[in-house]
């Protein structure tokens, strides 16, 4: 099979980010305690499909999308290990300080690829902006324990989600119906 002949595995792949951040900081803006919703969606949706399309982007010769949605696909399977192993006897809890060194990581990480998204569309620089701020404020609050920073991380982080989510949709029904319906500040 050609390459040109794959479907775009974007809008799976930010879905799967999307919404799992956006379950994930509900959590952390303090409106539902840590459950098997976020823990399923870190592992199937978050993890797995995120995956799968990283590797497509990987079939389609995009470097950045498989690096960053295998990437994140990990992030996601990882946090659900750092959460769950403890709970099996498997290993010793995170301390909070570690666990902001494990976020600075990652936000450094995500630094980097925001670097990446400038030739891109607008949407997408929001994406990585936003998760790099998300990677910070969470780091920060781990780090000090301030519980405050860490429920505006939550709200700051559903819009990071949402953002993911509103340009899957855009990709998914702008390629639908071959025009614009939702617009990302397409890149000339």
């Amino acid at each position: 099979m050609h390459s040109s002949s794959l479907a775009n595995p974007g809008p799976l792949g930010l879905l799967g980010f999307g919404m799992t951040t956006i379950l994930l900081n509900i959590h952390n803006a303090g409106f539902f305690p840590l459950s098997s919703v976020i823990l399923s969606m870190g592992i199937f949706y978050g993890g797995i499909a995120q995956f799968i399309a990283g590797l497509i982007e990987y079939k389609k010769g995009n470097t950045f999308g498989a690096t960053a949605f295998t990437s994140y696909s990990m992030f996601w399977l990882s946090l659900v290990g750092l959460l769950f192993l403890p709970t099996m006897g498997l290993a010793e809890a995170t301390d909070p300080a570690f666990l902001g060194i494990y976020l600075i990581v990652w936000g450094i990480f995500t630094f980097f690829m925001f670097l990446g998204t400038f030739k891109a569309n607008f949407v997408l620089q929001f994406v990585f902006g936003s998760l790099t701020v998300l990677f910070a404020l969470l780091a920060i609050g781990n780090l000090t324990g301030n519980a405050m920073l860490l429920k505006i991380a939550g709200f700051e982080g559903i819009i990071c989600g949402a953002s993911a989510f509103y340009l899957a949709m855009a990709e998914i029904l702008n390629e639908q119906y071959g025009k614009t319906i939702l617009p990302i500040g397409q890149r000339s």
